[in-house]
């Protein structure tokens, strides 16, 4: 008995150190891990059961296109070439020498006071959605990018963030009163100049930008525009044309020599223009797809045309090719591909640059002698009429079978859209001069344009003597 009672003692002892006591803290460890997976699921379930983000009107839940939004991002930064220090230069060669510094200031001004623009409203008044107005303007939801967010897009490009989507029309927004600037070369207050930039972002570019892309009326009546003949060129060169005309010729044009100071400067800018516009025409197809190719190649193409065609004529006038007018040609050619960069394929584009050099030479040559105005850099001679030609162009030569919004493309729609432009722009660019000339001023004094821009308005020099 002692034996059976002595036994079930060590059999309990060994029971007990088989199965020692849990510690208490382990034991809350282990349900805890139990109880892990239940509270994972619960919140899964409570995020997919959450409400979705409330979008504005112009905007869509952003569905990311991992190369689509790599190549805008290239695309932005050679549109953003283009201005700085692409046109900088560009301009800045073919002003005299006492004018460099404050030429190629002007295009860093523009930068400066667009970017700011856009931020506050010109990005909202150009694609955003303005209700019962939104023919005719966006709307005030997106003030300084309010609503925006990293899971947001434009419902034009909802593979696109919104941020990259805003920063690529921005350099567009920059680039078009840059344009303008050759217009009034070698003349213009830099004070003037600012206040002029500001108020024709806002008053002008955002309206005719949100006409044509971003759900206005022109868009709406079938006015092709792929990359902005109407709403770059021919608003910039008709705008230029006003400003040149308002502002009056340089003194000496027409009576003396006003000869380019170092056409090797102009070389390197145009030829950062001419990659830049890569991103510019390319870039506006919104993807990395079949279409950016067809737009890039119908670029260089063009580019290459219109650069041999204005070489013909001004050898045939001039006997000799000057590189200021192959490189002349070369933008006109890069300028009326523009619209048509997408809706055309590579003969029409052909076409397009064969034809471009020939009428954009008239237009800087022949016509402004003809006129008597002082368009300097020739802003409407090549912007203005390459645009307008571009345009009324891309209504001939678009087809469907490159892109399926041709359909229904015809010369008459783009003649409408090409009048409205024309009109409001040069409506909106006098209103805007007037207002500059009573407040900051427009023109430098006299003396100023004698001694040269560079010292009296930058302090600065390209040599001292």
């Amino acid at each position: 008995m002692a034996l059976g009672v002595l036994t079930l003692s060590l059999s309990s002892g060994a029971m007990a150190i088989a199965a020692p006591a849990v510690p208490e803290p382990v034991a809350e460890a282990a349900a805890a891990v139990v109880e892990a997976p239940a509270e994972i699921v619960e919140a899964v379930t409570a995020e997919a059961e959450a409400p979705a983000p409330v979008l504005l009107a112009h905007q869509a839940a952003l569905e990311l296109d991992g190369a689509g939004t790599a190549w805008l991002g290239t695309s932005t930064a050679l549109v953003l070439l283009m201005t700085l220090p692409g046109l900088a230069l560009f301009y800045g060669g073919m002003v005299r020498r006492k004018n460099v510094i404050a030429t190629i200031t002007q295009s860093v001004g523009v930068f400066g006071v667009v970017s700011l623009v856009w931020f506050v409203a010109g990005y909202s008044l150009a694609f955003g959605n303005g209700g019962d107005l939104n023919s005719y303007i966006g709307g005030f939801d997106s003030l300084f990018l309010n609503g925006v967010t990293m899971d947001t897009a434009h419902s034009l490009l909802p593979g696109i963030p919104e941020f990259l989507f805003i920063a690529f029309q921005m350099t567009f927004a920059i680039i078009t009163p840059a344009l303008i600037t050759g217009a009034f070369a070698e003349r213009i207050k830099y004070s003037g100049l600012l206040l002029f930039t500001a108020l024709w972002s806002l008053l002008v570019y955002s309206p005719i930008a949100h006409w044509v892309w971003g759900g206005g009326f022109l868009g709406s009546m079938g006015v092709l525009d792929f990359a902005g003949g109407a709403v770059v060129h021919v608003n910039s060169g008709v705008a230029g044309l006003v400003c040149a005309i308002f502002l009056g010729s340089r003194k000496g044009y027409g009576s003396e020599p006003i000869v380019a100071h170092n056409p090797v400067l102009t070389m390197i800018g145009a030829s950062l223009l001419l990659v830049g516009w890569i991103g510019f025409n390319a870039g506006s197809a919104g993807a990395a797809n079949n279409l950016m190719a067809v737009a890039l190649i119908n670029t260089v193409l063009a580019a290459a045309a219109a650069s041999l065609t204005w070489k013909i004529v001004e050898v045939m006038e001039k006997k000799k090719p000057s590189l200021i007018g192959v490189l002349s040609g070369m933008v006109a050619g890069l300028v009326a591909i523009t619209p048509a960069a997408g809706f055309v394929d590579p003969k029409g584009a052909v076409i397009i640059g064969l034809i471009a050099g020939p009428v954009c030479y008239a237009s800087s040559v022949w016509i402004k002698k003809l006129l008597k105005y002082d368009d300097s850099l020739d802003a409407f001679g090549i912007h203005g009429a390459g645009g307008l030609l571009g345009a009324l162009l891309t209504g001939v030569f678009a087809t469907t079978t490159i892109n399926s919004l041709s359909e229904g493309a015809n010369f008459g729609a783009q003649a409408i859209g090409l009048v409205w432009t024309i009109l409001f722009s040069a409506i909106g660019t006098l209103v805007i001069l007037v207002i500059c000339k009573y407040t900051t001023g427009l023109r430098v004094t006299d003396a100023q344009e004698s001694e040269g821009l560079d010292t009296h308005l930058h302090g600065e020099a390209m040599d001292h003597a």
